[in-house]
């Protein structure tokens, strides 16, 4: 029954986004970092209600519909952004790999959250503010996006050491959040999605 409710949530949510992105014309950013937002923190918390069985399958359900919905432009409020991008299906696919890296409920949610919470605060942020960008493989990105997600990213590190009761030192953890920075600019097309969790996943798991 759980894991039924939780595919609903998920699929209300974007039923949402895709309304709203029709009948306001919302901005295609702004309706796609939405998404990425709510639907990425929900699924940060699904250790404390799904099995990591469960959330493994899920992870393979969504990446297929995922690809129908690309190939038969379902949600466009998801895949109107103009250039090539794998993004939904990177996301997919860490929910389903982060995992196999831990069962730990706090780094997972961890490393979900600083895909989800700071990439899209960075991309809302840069959207509306970014005066000072920079090109990265053709892909303009801005000053104070990639300031926000390295703000919130540390943020998030710092609450996961007092919420696991973890003791990982400062300067660590300033490192953490820059090479999460480093990976959110350099890995395009969507790929952040993925590596960021991971990356994240492993160095907390190390330490």
């Amino acid at each position: 029954m759980t894991l039924i409710l939780t595919v609903i949530f998920v699929f209300l949510i974007l039923l949402g986004s895709e309304l709203y992105w029709r009948k306001r014309e919302a901005h295609n950013e702004f309706s796609r970092k939405f998404v990425h937002i709510t639907v990425g923190s929900f699924v940060a918390s699904w250790p404390w209600f799904l099995s990591w069985q469960q959330i493994q399958w899920l992870s393979i359900a969504f990446i297929l519909v995922v690809s129908i919905s690309k190939y038969l432009h379902v949600f466009k409020s998801i895949h109107s952004v103009q250039r090539p991008t794998y993004g939904e299906l990177c996301f997919a696919l860490a929910v389903g790999t982060v995992p196999f890296i831990t069962h730990d409920k706090w780094i997972f949610i961890t490393a979900l959250l600083v895909m989800s919470l700071a990439d899209g605060f960075a991309a809302v942020v840069g959207e509306r503010f970014g005066k000072q960008s920079y090109l990265v493989f053709g892909h303009k990105k801005s000053l104070i996006g990639s300031m926000t997600f390295f703000l919130v990213a540390i943020g998030l590190l710092i609450a996961y050491t007092k919420l696991a009761d973890v003791a990982i030192a400062a300067p660590i953890l300033l490192v953490m959040a820059a090479g999460a920075t480093f990976i959110e600019n350099f890995a395009v097309k969507g790929l952040d999605n993925l590596v960021i969790p991971v990356f994240i996943a492993l160095l907390l798991t190390r330490f």
